[in-house]
């Protein structure tokens, strides 16, 4: 599978503005719930409760499409690494020199 047949697309800042809703849409209900009582606070934290539940799945949706981008990258240098070892020992060479020379310059 590469990586624009993921089975969830979620971009980040989609995924945080939607958290920011959930959040804004939970504490809501909550001060709600809490000048409430008997049957509408129940029904409240029960809202609550099932917002809070479709955030952390929706997190977890996002946390496994991250992982399998992670493991297609990494599946990708691998093998640009493996087609290509000289310019790869090069091109890590190159780099470095570049970082000693600016550790150096401290």
């Amino acid at each position: 599978m590469d990586d624009t047949e993921s089975p969830v697309r979620v971009s980040g800042e989609k995924l945080g503005a939607d958290m920011k809703t959930v959040l804004a849409d939970v504490e809501a209900l909550l001060k709600q719930a809490a000048s409430s009582t008997g049957q509408q606070a129940a029904e409240l934290r029960e809202r609550a409760a099932e917002n809070l539940h479709r955030a952390s799945l929706r997190l977890s949706e996002a946390r496994v499409a991250a992982a399998e981008k992670s493991r297609v990258a990494a599946r990708r240098a691998d093998d640009w690494v493996h087609s290509n070892p000289w310019t790869a020992v090069g091109a890590a060479a190159g780099v470095g020199f570049l970082l000693g020379m600016l550790v150096s310059r401290r």
